[in-house]
């Protein structure tokens, strides 16, 4: 009886003791295997991005908590020593881990001289899965000596050769403290592999702890990340705000009053900033000066190309009754200050007393002209190489005439090639039979009709949103229609 109550408290001091030791491994397994799996989370939802740190190390942790709580005292009691098929799901856990641990490392190390860690990676891909299906077939988890013993040779190997030839990792922000991490994380891996040999009398298990100092390692640089990226994004967008500002004060905010001519323009960038321009440079009483360019690219890089293309306008302001002179002038600045940068562009001069027009246009879609006393649509597509490309290019100009209720039509591509997501373009055809039916509008509700028109046109379908910017410039002359008050231009 005496010896029976002995053994019972033997036996429940033994577990209270197992429980102890296990208890702050149960943590950590619970704290290890819930971050992996947060951080593999975290990566998919930002899937596009090409760093893969999150991935790799989600993939290695969220496995290794869940074996380590597997191995835990408490977890036994409550479901059972791992038997059967398990015993062989926690050998492939530990031979699979090992390869995002090492790709982990590679993100951070890089491929070494000669790619010698990826060699070291492909080297145990081919080792882990010889192992594996060894195991598999005699039916023996315990076959083979614990995963990752080679590889704590390995490692200090690649980096010895690497630091013989002279090979230079690639920079990463708060590399000290990540090397750190892994250095832990390897020096607690190597020193359970070789106790679990037996060759020495070394006390197992410090690997969770080597983890856990790589997390927070990585938990300290990620932070420092976010908050330079949160610093970044703020200093961007005030610069966009700035960008926005800079651009909307270049373009004209009301449309010029001439006469006989209402004008008409409907403006819709993509972005914040655009690519494309338009203005109403002043020329003589009586005449009526029209620039629309499209530079190649959206942002702020074709944005910084617009204001050029605006001082330059203006610069030659004295030649503005010659189209073709304007042009080789934009083209020949674009080409001496903005090399690489191209735009399409059309300059026109209206001249109200002659009812005369003249254009002169660099690879920009032809200006469109609707007679409305034959009720034909005229294109006016005379058209020079886009600017940007050959500083000494010149531009052909060539005149039209006006009749009343002529209405002109300036626009850029982004009109016309907007796209639905059956992948039909708005096209030529389209915008020629809009421009018919809707004739008797003023050029103002014109204007507003046509960019709806085309706004609409990505949402035929499913919605793809708009694809490029869209400048609309509607001239209606001598129009016999009662015109509506001139649009604000945002």
């Amino acid at each position: 009886m005496v010896i029976g109550v002995l053994l019972v408290a033997v036996s429940e001091e033994q577990l209270r003791s197992n429980l102890r030791g296990d208890l702050l491994l149960l943590v950590l397994g619970s704290i290890i295997a819930a971050i992996g799996i947060a951080a593999v989370v975290v990566q998919l939802s930002r899937w596009e991005s090409t760093e893969r740190v999150s991935l790799w190390f989600g993939l290695f942790a969220g496995p290794y908590g869940l074996r380590l709580l597997m191995n835990t005292a408490p977890f036994q009691m409550a479901f059972g020593k791992p038997q059967g098929a398990w015993l062989f799901v926690s050998r492939f856990i530990e031979l699979a881990t090992i390869v995002p641990a090492l790709l982990l490392f590679e993100d951070f190390y890089g491929k070494g001289w000669r790619s010698s860690v990826r060699w070291m990676i492909s080297a145990y891909v081919v080792f882990a899965t010889i192992t594996f299906t060894a195991i598999v077939i005699e039916r023996r988890p315990d076959l083979i000596p614990p995963a990752g013993v080679g590889t704590v040779f390995l490692i200090p190997a690649v980096l010895l050769l690497g630091r013989l030839m002279g090979y230079k990792p690639p920079h990463v922000q708060d590399r000290y403290v990540l090397s750190f991490g892994l250095l832990a994380l390897f020096l607690t891996f190597a020193h359970d592999r070789i106790a679990s040999t037996g060759l020495v009398n070394w006390h197992g298990n410090t690997e969770p702890y080597g983890l856990f100092v790589l997390i927070c390692c990585l938990g300290y640089a990620a932070t420092r990340r976010v908050l330079a990226n949160e610093r970044l994004l703020l200093s961007l967008g005030e610069e966009m705000r700035a960008a926005t500002r800079i651009q909307n004060s270049i373009l004209p905010h009301t449309t010029p009053e001439m006469g006989n001519f209402h004008v008409a323009v409907r403006y819709a960038p993509m972005t914040a900033v655009a690519g494309d321009f338009y203005d109403f440079p002043v020329i003589q009483p009586g005449c009526l000066g029209i620039v629309v360019a499209d530079v190649t690219g959206h942002g702020v890089p074709a944005a910084l190309v617009a204001s050029m293309v605006k001082v330059s306008v203006s610069a030659h302001a004295d030649v503005g009754a010659e189209p073709g002179k304007v042009l080789a002038g934009l083209n020949s600045a674009l080409c001496r200050h903005a090399q690489g940068q191209y735009a399409t562009a059309v300059y026109v001069f209206l001249d109200q007393a002659r009812r005369m027009g003249c254009y002169s246009a660099a690879g920009h879609p032809p200006l469109l002209l609707w007679r409305r006393s034959a009720r034909t649509l005229l294109e006016l597509k005379e058209s020079g190489l886009l600017l940007g490309v050959r500083p000494s290019e010149q531009y052909v100009q060539t005149e039209f005439a006006l009749e009343a209720g002529d209405r002109l039509l300036v626009y850029t591509d982004g009109l016309v090639e907007a796209v639905n997501s059956r992948g039909e373009e708005f096209g030529n055809i389209r915008l020629g039979k809009f421009i018919a039916t809707h004739q008797d509008l003023p050029a103002e509700r014109f204007a507003e009709r046509l960019l709806d028109a085309v706004l609409a046109w990505p949402q035929n379908g499913n919605n793809r949103g708009q694809t490029d910017d869209i400048t609309i410039v509607v001239i209606d002359s001598g129009s016999p229609w009662e015109q509506t008050p001139r649009h604000e231009i945002n």
